[in-house]
């Protein structure tokens, strides 16, 4: 078969480039979700991914960045449910406590993982997208499609604590320190404070 450019310009190599970073993000996420980052080791995430180490190290030059990708690859795994179904409750706090509490089921399935990469991103030296896709996530369902960039800075302050509120629980969670009705209780009076004008 010839690789002719498939429309929207996108060739055959770089779609197959995305399906190998895929793979990548994938291995990392499943060794993750067994043994925690340490089970990341870049030459085992290469092997399971069936690619080179120097392949690996091309499309992620450090540990971190492969981490920042796979957290990457759980928003958008969010965003698509929040899109296929999104939130219909009738006050903006409900509908972001809605988000917040069906992010927080998706890492409890694989709590390794969660662990891994909350951790991560708590120690992060490079810099991730987590906390503003969270935020432009909650704006979007509570602010009726408030986008980031059309946000006031008191409105990208309020959505923005209360993602911060959320990571703070889920860590306690991990630890053992807060069960997932305690925590659905404590988002809902963060957001019912934080969320009531936006």
């Amino acid at each position: 078969m010839e690789s002719h450019p498939t429309t929207g310009g996108h060739s055959v190599r770089t779609r197959s480039q995305h399906q190998r970073r895929k793979r990548i993000v994938q291995a990392a996420a499943a060794l993750a979700s067994r043994g925690g980052v340490e089970a990341m080791q870049m030459r085992t995430v290469a092997e399971r991914a069936g690619v080179a180490l120097g392949t690996l190290y091309r499309y992620f030059p450090s540990k971190m960045d492969l981490v920042v990708a796979v957290v990457g690859e759980e928003i958008d795994l969010l965003e698509s449910s929040i899109e296929r179904r999104p939130p219909g409750a009738a006050t903006p706090s409900s509908r972001a406590v809605d988000v917040l509490m069906r992010a927080t089921r998706g890492l409890m399935r694989e709590p390794e993982l969660a662990d891994a990469l909350i951790r991560s991103l708590i120690m992060a030296e490079v810099q991730t997208p987590f906390g503003e896709r969270m935020t432009g996530l909650l704006l979007r369902v509570s602010a009726d499609g408030l986008s980031l960039e059309e946000a006031t800075e008191e409105q990208l302050d309020l959505a923005g604590s209360l993602a911060s509120v959320w990571v703070q629980e889920l860590l306690e969670m991990l630890r053992g320190r807060r069960t997932y009705d305690q925590i659905q209780r404590r988002i809902e009076t963060a957001a019912a404070r934080l969320l009531t004008d936006i």
